[in-house]
């Protein structure tokens, strides 16, 4: 199974929108997807399932990752089998819980112990990579895509060290530049480190790789007139490429980008009224029908939707290597 990151330190650009549907539009294409939520917010989570579901799973404790942890959190032994559920054919997903976020400092301590071999600390550090292992044994998924917030803290690095693969999600504006900036230098090092804690390491399971390839990057809520970015975006949408290269793929500053630049896996534009509509029906924006309110422009706007997020997941499929169809 191949394990794809989105990771951005920049929230707040509809990353969590883009896992949640580009995770329905893979398992529509024939592939068997696990969407993993490892966001403390638990926002895709919310999204999958509606407020009744979403009790069960929060209030009971025994369905969402944190039941999974909790061995470790406590202390008291390793991580258990996670709890994966179906949401319809080859889409599964591993819940997120608001109580992830106890399982912070403790990733925080167990990566300084890691680079004295310490097996505890190697048996948090590897917790994530080895509950999403399990779970795709466990729905034979193709494919994990897994959420994390925005930002450079314990659980993020956990969880990108334990992805073969990062895609980067990207609005048009200034601060995904600055973030950009800050996400290439920090998941180098969490690199560089985990493959020293990794020397040392000597223990009866397996650690992953950290060897995550990047495979390019989506500008989401991109707004386009006539097929063109309007000219308040458009500034961005020109200086992305170059800091993307230099600081994602460290290619050296100044080398020429070829234009379109091949790592821009797409731009997703901004949906308008389709969003709280897809919301409310509970369903992805390219699956709306005339009985959700999508009729007339919203009609139209529902089929560009659909060409272009499975466009893109075609790419997205094409760049971590998964076949194109699967039993």
């Amino acid at each position: 199974m191949k394990t794809l990151v989105l990771f951005n330190n920049k929230g707040g650009v509809g990353k969590t929108s883009l896992v949640y549907h580009l995770s329905h539009m893979l398992a529509k294409l024939g592939h068997r997807t696990l969407a993993v939520d490892l966001d403390p917010q638990a926002n895709l989570t919310s999204a999958f399932f509606d407020e009744e579901r979403l009790e069960q799973i929060l209030e009971d404790g025994k369905e969402s990752i944190l039941a999974s942890l909790q061995p470790r959190i406590s202390g008291t032994g390793d991580i258990a089998a996670p709890r994966v559920l179906e949401v319809k054919d080859r889409l599964f997903v591993l819940p997120g819980d608001l109580g992830l976020g106890r399982f912070e400092d403790r990733l925080s301590q167990s990566w300084s112990n890691g680079f004295q071999g310490d097996e505890s600390a190697l048996r948090d550090t590897s917790s994530f990579s080895r509950m999403i292992a399990m779970a795709g044994e466990a729905t034979r998924a193709s494919i994990a895509l897994v959420d994390v917030g925005p930002n450079l803290g314990a659980i993020n690095r956990a969880a990108v060290l334990s992805a073969g693969y990062l895609l980067v999600p990207l609005a048009a504006d200034l601060f995904s530049l600055q973030g950009l900036k800050n996400l290439g230098p920090t998941v180098k090092k969490w690199q560089t480190d985990w493959q020293r804690i990794r020397e040392v390491a000597s223990v009866p399971f397996l650690l992953p790789g950290g060897d995550i390839s990047p495979i390019g990057y989506v500008i989401l809520q991109h707004v386009e007139r006539y097929y063109n970015p309007v000219r308040q975006f458009a500034k961005w949408v020109e200086r992305i490429p170059a800091v993307y290269h230099s600081e994602i793929l460290h290619e050296p500053t100044g080398k020429v980008v070829p234009s379109p630049d091949p790592e821009c896996l797409g731009r997703l534009r901004n949906y308008r009224s389709l969003m709280p509509m897809a919301q409310d029906a509970r369903k992805p924006m390219f699956d709306l029908k005339p009985a959700d309110g999508a009729i007339g422009s919203h009609a139209a706007l529902v089929q560009t939707c659909f060409h272009d997020f499975e466009d893109l997941a075609k790419r997205v499929a094409h760049r971590c290597g998964i076949q194109e169809y699967e039993a």
